[in-house]
């Protein structure tokens, strides 16, 4: 481990809502910057140290933190240094108070040549899972594709997502489609989850092109995406609560387990479901009785 002096510097942490290319150019300098710029105060053993131009560490503190130079994490963040060792890596994750998915992803972009290697392939829906949608009648589900593109769902979840225009991209109906600011009833949240969950699938999809043309979309069409993006936060589908406003049914308090599929590498089945006996339940089940007679078309991208 690199533990050399360098001179003792400042460095301030601006706005870069892009960054370079979307999701490729220097992704471990760039994660690394924006998570010790969310660091809004220093620990306790900086307290004290002067007044601070810039929220976030400095270098040389994250530097002292992890037990390494401040030279070495400098060329770490420029993209100088591209080839830290696991242990260094945990150190900055620690450093950097990252939880474990946190910590996953940063290892992944670390280590980007294996990932690169193969062309992923299309992203189909095999019959099997198709008729595994459509026998889950009580419970609205769909396929994602690693890009949160929306591969197959069931004709209930095509009525809970009647109001957008297109059933398309979950990261994309969230940030361009108008009936999301009223479908979710804390849009902030949802926000905030759907880029976390793209930056995931960036560090596990590296080079994609279906995720950079994504990316570059939502870049130039909303400013809260660029924002969020540059945050650098990770948070991959898992089980959490979903507070929604249905335009015929009303409020809906669901929550929502994903499950991988083996078969296809990349994808996604998640189900969403109300507790048993609440308010949420009942409107889930209208929802099925109204959509029984006629299913909403999914309006999927062909």
């Amino acid at each position: 481990m690199d533990t050399g002096q360098a001179p003792h510097h400042h460095d301030p942490i601006g706005p870069d809502p892009i960054g370079h290319d979307p999701i490729g150019g220097n992704p471990i300098g760039d994660y690394l910057r924006a998570r010790r710029g969310q660091l809004t105060a220093a620990p306790t053993a900086f307290a004290g140290t002067g007044y601070r131009r810039v929220p976030g560490l400095r270098r040389e503190e994250v530097a002292l933190l992890a037990g390494v130079s401040t030279d070495y994490y400098t060329r770490l963040e420029q993209g100088r240094e591209r080839n830290p060792s696991e242990q260094i890596l945990q150190a900055l994750g620690r450093a950097l108070e990252l939880d474990e998915e946190a910590v996953a992803h940063l290892v992944r972009i670390a280590r980007p040549a294996a990932r690169r290697t193969r062309r992923p392939p299309a992203e189909r829906v095999a019959p099997a899972l198709r008729q595994l949608l459509d026998g889950l009648a009580g419970s609205p589900a769909l396929v994602l594709g690693h890009a949160l593109d929306v591969l197959a769902l069931n004709p209930l979840a095509a009525a809970l997502y009647e109001g957008f225009e297109r059933v398309d991209n979950l990261a994309r109906m969230t940030f361009l489609d108008p009936a999301a600011r009223s479908f979710h009833r804390d849009h902030d949240r949802a926000a905030r989850a759907s880029v976390a969950a793209l930056r995931v699938a960036a560090g596990r999809h590296a080079g994609s092109a279906r995720l950079t043309g994504l990316v570059g979309e939502l870049s130039i069409k909303s400013h809260e995406f660029r924002i969020l993006w540059a945050r650098h936060e990770v948070r991959g589908k898992a089980r959490e609560a979903k507070l929604l406003h249905h335009p015929r049914i009303g409020e809906l308090d669901l929550h929502y387990e994903t499950f991988t599929v083996n078969a296809a590498p990349g994808q996604q089945l998640v189900v969403y479901q109300a507790e048993p006996g609440t308010p949420s339940a009942d409107g889930v089940a209208l929802l099925a009785a109204l959509t029984a007679g006629a299913a909403p078309t999914p309006k999927l991208l062909s």
